[in-house]
């Protein structure tokens, strides 16, 4: 997999682009001397050196000794040489992942290690407004637990369910939670006193797998999520697609079923979400159960109260029961049509299943790749890499705290 390369300038008044580049670059790298920095962002050793001991002076980068060097094109045989590396706690940011019925609050360090994280489950049918208040007692009990002076906090990322404004913070619409123009960047930053940035949670997790996680050095990739709703971010070259209108990605609102399908929230009927969704999967999981009340499926939803629903189900298919088995390869089909589609628009190398897609990768895997190659133009679906999520359950949170870090600190304006 090819190393993603980052060019800089020489000049006195990008100095900004050439740090973020001198950032970037230590991201992917994890060490360098002054000397591969030059030679990678195309900088001259003076500029270089300059950027390096202002980032030393902040706390943000640090020097080590090679303690073995190895003879190469940038040391010379027996002279150790001086590595840079990202000082990881010399910064960090708050991630808000809003789901439907929950959301997660994570404080990460600028290498987007999870230092400490708070999961809090709510009602659907309350009002934005206490959903809000309480997000905003969770960020302040998990700041107090992870002991990160408040300082060294660069600011807060949110990735909200359904369609946000990406320019100015609003969470346009969530269906799934009955909100509408809720201004979610304006009530953080005069709750926080911090910079916020808001955009969709399933772009976020596309943006965390491409700067942090198994995407690194791919040029286009699609992140796919599952549960209530079924979301896809769409990242090229680094950069997120959101489309004309912010409305790129709703993969769960492509009509599926043109006859005959189930009404969805949206309104229209027969789309993707009413197929594949956590409650999709419950619906048929609770008809099988009342068809075969001795079965597997029936015992295990009545018996495994320790386990959420979707695990139940997960677990009588992984016990045996062929019915369930086959009816979640009926609902990988459906998948496997959606993302054929996906791979015919966006051709990406790597697409991500996250959420429930993840959580049974066992059950969806095989027939989502499988469908998307037969079903893939001019066999495309071949040359497309389909893999679970590198982040498991922190894919929502991580999102959040990938987008405060690169707005912040990694790619800032």
């Amino acid at each position: 997999m090819p190393k993603p390369s980052f060019r800089g300038s020489n000049s006195n008044r990008v100095k900004q682009h050439n740090l973020r580049v001198v950032l970037l670059s230590l991201l992917h790298e994890v060490k360098l001397s002054r000397v591969q920095l030059a030679q990678k962002t195309n900088l001259s050793n003076t500029t270089i050196t300059n950027l390096i001991a202002e980032l030393i002076d902040q706390g943000i980068v640090s020097e080590v000794d090679e303690s073995d060097p190895k003879p190469d094109e940038f040391c010379p045989v027996g002279r150790p040489r001086t590595n840079i590396q990202i000082e990881p706690h010399a910064r960090f940011v708050i991630g808000i992942h809003i789901g439907v019925g929950l959301f997660r609050v994570g404080i990460a360090n600028i290498c987007n290690e999870l230092l400490h994280n708070q999961v809090v489950y709510f009602d659907k049918g309350l009002p934005a407004a206490q959903v809000l208040a309480k997000m905003v007692e969770t960020v302040e009990a998990v700041l107090l637990a992870s002991g990160v002076e408040r300082e060294k906090i660069l600011g807060v990322g949110v990735g909200a369910s359904g369609l946000v404004d990406f320019q100015s913070g609003v969470n346009l619409v969530a269906p799934n939670l009955n909100w509408h123009n809720i201004p979610l960047r304006e009530f953080f930053q005069q709750a926080f006193n911090l910079p916020v940035v808001v955009d969709n949670n399933v772009r976020t997790m596309a943006l965390a797998e491409t700067y942090f996680g198994a995407g690194r050095g791919v040029g286009s990739l699609a992140f796919v999520y599952g549960r209530i709703g079924v979301g896809a971010g769409l990242i090229f070259k680094g950069e997120v697609f959101r489309g004309s209108t912010q409305g790129a990605g709703e993969i769960g609102h492509t009509v599926i079923l043109l006859r005959g399908g189930e009404l969805c929230r949206c309104g229209q009927r027969g789309c993707l979400e009413t197929l594949i969704s956590e409650e999709a999967i419950l619906r048929q999981a609770d008809q099988i159960a009342a068809v075969n009340p001795q079965g597997i499926m029936a015992q295990t939803l009545a018996d495994e109260n320790d386990i959420s629903p979707i695990e139940r189900v997960f677990r009588a298919a992984r016990s045996g029961d062929t019915i369930v088995q086959a009816m979640l390869e009926d609902r990988a089909f459906y998948l496997g049509v959606a993302l054929s589609s996906v791979v015919n628009l966006f051709n990406p190398q790597l697409i991500f299943l996250g959420g429930i897609f993840s959580r049974g990768q066992d059950f969806f895997l095989k027939p989502v790749i499988r469908t998307v190659n037969e079903m893939s133009f001019g066999g495309l679906g071949q040359q497309v890499r389909i893999e679970p999520t590198s982040f498991g359950w922190k894919a929502g949170v991580l999102g959040a705290s990938t987008l405060a870090l690169l707005t912040f600190f990694y790619q800032p304006e």
